[in-house]
């Protein structure tokens, strides 16, 4: 039996550590409209289930007679929750303490923490909520240092191998951002985000003055990228990130989780969505709604990359990840940013065996100086690798536009094409409109009436645009009635999870 008074040190260490910064620090810190770290972790986790592990570290202040007279907690807390049911490993930086700087925290602890993630096979969540290295760790170790990131190698192989969510709850920078982005999922909140590699003061060292906002605010980096999703409090981060945890296994490996079937009738009114006019665009995410299972889309990245749509959704149940393009931003032409945006998701649906569909209205990569300057080509090529590397099953649905080589990279054309088209598919290498004026130059140039002599091409070459024509030779594999365009996704998302979609592939996931 222990004796009494080791286990009232046990109590007092654990009360100790559980104040946080003191009574004064976490007032501050509501103050400015943010929970304390151990209220976050209450309200992502099922009551009750919060299990901390080294919960009495920290730094000890102790007298002469070597009894403890105070105790600083360790301001990076972790342990294993359960999160709607499942086993997850939480963990959660306390600005309470030293503003929940690198130099404060016990650095063993964040490396088994993500260790514990990767070893069990658990989701991590990553509560941030701090800032990177201080130079006042130069005075307190007496020297200066070669920098490092220890642990960084089990983040790596996290990404790999378990879903990771990063939620930003306050101002970080440095390797509190890295942290950050280092997630399948990174999340920050309107009222209390920041993300820095450095900070203002930092920042005005060389020469600029600016503010938290205009620097690292949740509108830079829903823009930038950085953040998947901006939500506008900590409430909704934390149901979000239960929300994306729904869609995936606990680990690769895992089965995914499938909720109930279904049922949809069919839907004449799709047929209707693409207008005659080839100048007219529509609204690619009214199809989305009505054809995936209701209200199961989550949008990733929306205002990152916007000519292409990321989303993870349900299909009768089983889970799917959704590409699909917006042609009312460039045409739905792809960007840098876009190819970007398409290759990282491509990467997480790869990693975590998730079907993927890919709605199709690309007019091609996007042209001119500005894509030029920001390398779109060689960009593009590294999202047609992506594409050409996957291996969980995919199915094209062509809308309208499939165009160029980035049209070209709707699917992997080698293996077997689940494909279908709906009649206003309109493809080839470039569009007739842009290409006549190349490709016809001289017979123009000799035309009495040039006018005349174009439009008299236009008609003749758009009689042959027609998809039926394509179709005759099976050069697109079906021809759809837009109406019936749920039946074949049914279809499709049944075929595809009767492969071993468990088994994992080679490692390539990237940040």
């Amino acid at each position: 039996m222990f004796e009494t008074d080791s286990l009232a040190e046990l109590y007092r260490r654990q009360q100790e550590t559980r104040k946080m910064g003191g009574e004064e620090k976490v007032a501050r810190h509501n103050a400015r409209g943010k929970l304390d770290v151990r209220t976050r972790i209450d309200q992502l986790c099922d009551p009750g289930t919060f299990r901390e592990i080294g919960s009495i570290a920290g730094v000890g202040q102790y007298g002469s007679d070597g009894s403890l007279q105070s105790l600083s907690p360790s301001n990076f807390i972790f342990g294993r929750g359960r999160v709607d049911g499942r086993d997850v490993v939480i963990t959660g930086d306390d600005f309470t303490v030293r503003g929940g700087s690198a130099d404060a925290m016990i650095s063993e602890k964040t490396i088994q923490a993500e260790k514990m993630a990767h070893e069990l096979r658990l989701p991590l969540i990553r509560l941030i909520d701090g800032t990177g290295g201080s130079v006042r760790t130069v005075e307190s170790i007496g020297r200066t240092y070669v920098p490092a990131c220890p642990g960084w190698d089990s983040i790596i192989e996290n990404l790999e191998t378990v879903p990771v969510i990063a939620l930003v709850l306050g101002s970080v920078a440095g390797i509190a951002s890295a942290r950050a982005v280092s997630a399948h999922l990174t999340i920050m909140t309107r009222s209390t985000s920041h993300m820095f590699i450095a900070g203002p003061p930092v920042v005005a060292r060389i020469g600029i003055d600016t503010d938290k906002d205009s620097l690292g605010g949740p509108l830079v980096h829903e823009r930038s990228g950085a953040a998947d999703l901006v939500v506008e409090d900590e409430a909704e981060a934390f149901d979000t990130a239960r929300r994306f945890l729904s869609y995936l296994p606990s680990s690769v490996g895992d089965a995914v989780p499938v909720a109930a079937p279904v049922s949809i009738a069919t839907d004449p009114s799709l047929r209707d969505i693409v207008p005659t006019s080839r100048r007219q665009t529509y609204k690619m995410r009214t199809i989305l709604r009505r054809v995936l299972d209701p209200e199961s889309m989550l949008e990733l990245a929306p205002k990152f990359g916007r000519a292409t749509l990321t989303a993870l959704a349900r299909i009768d149940g089983h889970p799917v990840a959704i590409l699909a393009s917006d042609p009312n931003i460039y045409g739905g032409g792809w960007s840098a940013d876009t190819c970007d945006k398409i290759t990282r998701f491509i990467d997480f649906a790869e990693t975590f065996r998730i079907p993927l569909i890919h709605f199709v209205d690309i007019p091609g990569f996007m042209i001119g100086p500005e894509a030029e300057a920001t390398g779109t080509i060689r960009r593009g090529a590294r999202t047609m690798a992506a594409v050409y590397r996957m291996t969980v099953p995919t199915m094209g649905v062509i809308i309208r536009k499939c165009f160029g080589v980035g049209g070209a990279a709707h699917i992997n054309p080698e293996g077997f094409r689940h494909r279908i088209a709906w009649p206003s598919g309109d493809w080839g290498s470039i569009p007739l409109e842009g290409g006549i004026e190349a490709a016809y130059r001289a017979e123009l140039d000799e035309a009495p009436d040039r006018e005349a002599a174009l439009a008299e091409i236009e008609a003749r070459l758009d009689n042959l645009r027609s998809p039926f024509r394509t179709a005759e030779a099976f050069g697109i594999e079906e021809i759809v009635d837009p109406a019936e365009t749920r039946a074949y996704l049914v279809d499709f998302i049944h075929l595809a999870y009767r492969r071993n979609l468990r088994d994992a592939p080679a490692t390539r996931y990237r940040p």
